[in-house]
């Protein structure tokens, strides 16, 4: 199996397992470690540095260091070709964008990372999976909601591995699910800047609670 399929099948094996990805938007990298080491504890898998946050590369490198072996690190809000070269050499496995832009999800599949743009038509999701693209993210999910996702599940390949972004909170979290999300996203209701590395584990353990129901 080639180094690709290894990290494309670790990141599908992470999500499968724990399909909450916790989103670390604003975190800064003096704060990264110790989140990341008290979500891994609380029991998720899978964290996102989005680029927009502070010195995001230097987050995702301490993270991909500290969490090796134990937890999944992906980099968001991934534009351009120019930015997926930037996070694959820091460390990212995982590849999410806002939108999908055919150039971003075939250089991601370039450097052997799972690719997860946001698509928010069906037009979108399918030309994405032509170009490649190893899961589609449902953005924003609080307008795409439950509704789309039971109608696109009627037509998508039902392999196809859809997460709810955006919008996703403990009480929408089950009615996601319910109508055939894979997983979700998570953002500010898991974490905010400033918020204590035990409190976002906390809400971590509430939401993974929530998604087992």
């Amino acid at each position: 199996m080639s180094d690709e399929h290894d990290v494309s099948e670790r990141v599908a094996q992470a999500l499968a397992a724990q399909p909450l990805v916790a989103i670390l938007r604003g975190i800064t990298p003096p704060e990264a470690v110790a989140v990341g080491l008290a979500l891994v504890d609380a029991g998720i898998r899978v964290l996102e540095v989005p680029l927009n946050s502070p010195s995001p590369l230097e987050s995702i490198r301490l993270l991909a260091d500290a969490l090796k072996g134990r937890a999944i690190v992906g980099a968001g809000t991934v534009l351009r070709e120019l930015e997926v070269d930037a996070v694959a050499a820091a460390g990212a496995q995982l590849v999410l964008s806002p939108n999908f832009k055919a150039p971003v999800v075939r250089c991601t599949k370039a450097h052997g990372l799972y690719s997860m743009p946001g698509v928010a038509t069906a037009s979108e999701g399918f030309d994405a999976l032509e170009e490649g693209a190893d899961a589609l993210k449902l953005f924003p999910g609080d307008l795409l909601g439950p509704p789309v996702i039971k109608a696109w599940r009627a037509v998508f390949p039902s392999t196809t591995p859809m997460f709810s972004v955006g919008g996703v909170n403990l009480e929408n979290l089950p009615d996601f699910k319910a109508a055939g999300a894979s997983g979700a996203g998570i953002g500010s209701a898991l974490y905010a800047p400033g918020r204590s590395a035990a409190e976002t584990a906390s809400r971590a353990r509430e939401f993974i609670a929530r998604w087992r129901v």
